[in-house]
């Protein structure tokens, strides 16, 4: 059996499961086997064990713990009340993610990796996209990792020296020994209730991003100010719309501004930035002060625009600031990121109507942002899936002015439906549960007639927007297909 504090010559001989074939639990059971340690992998669908890594046996009890297990690597879906982790806790045998695992490997580095945390109800993925383009700009051994979809574990591993790690709350809760160099919490906003219990335990599993030496957070977002506040961090740095005060990054005039790292080399860490990198941008985009900070960048370079995308920014300067990376770099990597698919992609405009595949905005809190950057344009709102315990009222109230129609489809579409009635009584509400044909429940076939019902209800101006509220797994893949779906429907209906 293992303690808290693991080193990779204890995981030698010991048995080990790895709960959930995914790509985190391969990543994890390949690391294993590379460490001597006697891996089993199990999960709840049983083809997804017929490929194994060499030397891993699979276990075909999903929520069994084999014979003398000492520790189980969990995939981070599994919530704390799973039946295996209920038998691993009564046989007194340890828990951890993938992360976690990563960590304990890294810390037996010579000259252990920089992690770079961010976590968030939304925008992590923008933003660890951002953090990643910006320490790529100043020359450094980096990569996004993480929940992004490159296991941590693989990016330690391949000996990377700066990690721009996504993390979800899932996997903070399943990872207690990590603590960043900096760390980050976007924002904090009603999602996953059904994993975490409530509101109080997924803000705890934020906020253990921010036990590292800088934490970076929101303050904007009262939730992530108020963790931020509460933070053990020995520097705490706010980004905000506004213009920031001292230890903040705010916008003063079209630029965003570091009064937080300003002082010369006051951040300069370890990392820094290479004389290839300091060659390649130099002088020609050295960022000028302003009033007692430094202009890091400009607004106009920042791509996703708007509040959401600036707020990643920013957060995202700071993370590579805090890590001793100079202003121009900062520059060179936002004016050189573009996000990645189903956030905010404008997929067609047809008849002068533009249809944006938002899919990514998987809560309301994400929606909510979605549905205001379309502003002045009235708004087609095509919404619904698995809420996962979360509430649909304050979205409905907050965006009813805006809306043209909305076209509801989902598992959960009767509760979206409900809080349209109650906020938005004169917005036309259309559920979608089948297509034309019949009651054919595949998510593709709803999603077409969900974008014909949609455009028959858009006028010209107006934004035919996908951004569901909700999570995708009733009738979908992922959120990428769901995207996906709505960007075939939206050309076969244009033809």
């Amino acid at each position: 059996m293992i303690g808290a504090s693991v080193t990779p010559e204890q995981l030698r001989d010991l048995p080990v499961l790895v709960a959930g074939a995914g790509i985190s639990g391969l990543a994890a059971a390949t690391a294993l086997v590379e460490l001597g340690a006697r891996v089993t992998v199990t999960d709840a669908n049983p083809a997804a064990l017929a490929e194994l890594p060499a030397g891993v046996e699979p276990f075909a009890e999903p929520d069994g713990l084999p014979a003398g297990t000492g520790l189980v690597v969990t995939g981070p879906g599994r919530r704390p009340d799973n039946p295996l982790v209920a038998a691993a806790a009564a046989a007194g045998v340890p828990v951890v993610g993938e992360p976690e695992l990563a960590w304990w490997i890294d810390a037996a580095r010579p000259m252990p990796a920089t992690w770079l945390a961010v976590t968030g109800t939304n925008g992590k993925t923008t933003t660890t996209g951002m953090l990643a383009a910006i320490l790529a700009a100043a020359g450094l051994d980096a990569v996004a990792c993480g929940n992004i979809g490159y296991p941590v574990v693989d990016a330690v591993r391949a000996g990377r020296q700066v990690l721009a790690v996504e993390l979800s709350s899932f996997q903070l809760h399943w990872s207690p020994s990590v603590v960043p160099a900096a760390g980050c919490v976007l924002n904090v906003a009603e999602d996953h209730l059904d994993w975490h219990g409530s509101m109080a335990a997924y803000a705890a599993a934020k906020a253990r991003a921010l036990r590292g030496a800088v934490a970076v957070a929101g303050v904007d977002d009262p939730p992530a100010a108020a963790l931020l506040a509460a933070s053990p961090a020995g520097r705490r740095v706010g980004v905000t719309l506004a213009e920031p005060g001292p230890g903040q990054l705010g916008i003063v005039e079209g630029s965003l501004v570091d009064r937080a790292f300003a002082a010369p080399d006051a951040a300069r860490g370890a990392s820094g930035a290479s004389p290839a990198a300091r060659a390649t941008f130099g002088a020609s985009r050295t960022c000028g002060d302003t009033d007692g900070g430094v202009v890091i960048a400009s607004v106009a370079d920042v791509h996703p625009g708007g509040p959401p995308g600036l707020t990643d920014a920013l957060a995202a300067a700071a993370l590579a600031r805090a890590a001793g990376v100079e202003p121009e770099y900062v520059a060179a990597g936002l004016a050189g990121f573009r996000p990645g698919r189903h956030r905010a992609d404008v997929v067609a405009t047809v008849a002068g109507v533009r249809y944006v595949d938002d899919s990514k905005a998987t809560n309301p809190h994400a929606a909510a942002a979605s549905l205001a950057a379309q502003a002045p344009a009235p708004v087609v709102w095509v919404v619904g899936g698995l809420l996962k315990g979360a509430l649909v009222d304050d979205l409905v109230a907050g965006c009813a002015a805006g809306l043209r129609a909305a076209v509801v489809i989902g598992t959960d579409r009767r509760a979206v439906v409900a809080a349209l009635a109650r906020h938005a009584p004169d917005v036309p509400a259309v559920e979608v549960e089948a297509g034309d044909d019949g009651p054919v429940t595949e998510g593709p076939v709803i999603m077409e007639e969900a974008v014909r019902r949609a455009a028959a209800l858009a006028r010209p101006g107006d934004v035919v927007l996908l951004a569901p509220a909700a999570a995708s797994m009733d009738q979908f893949r992922d959120y990428a297909e769901r995207g996906a779906a709505f960007a075939a429907a939206v050309a076969r209906v244009a033809r």
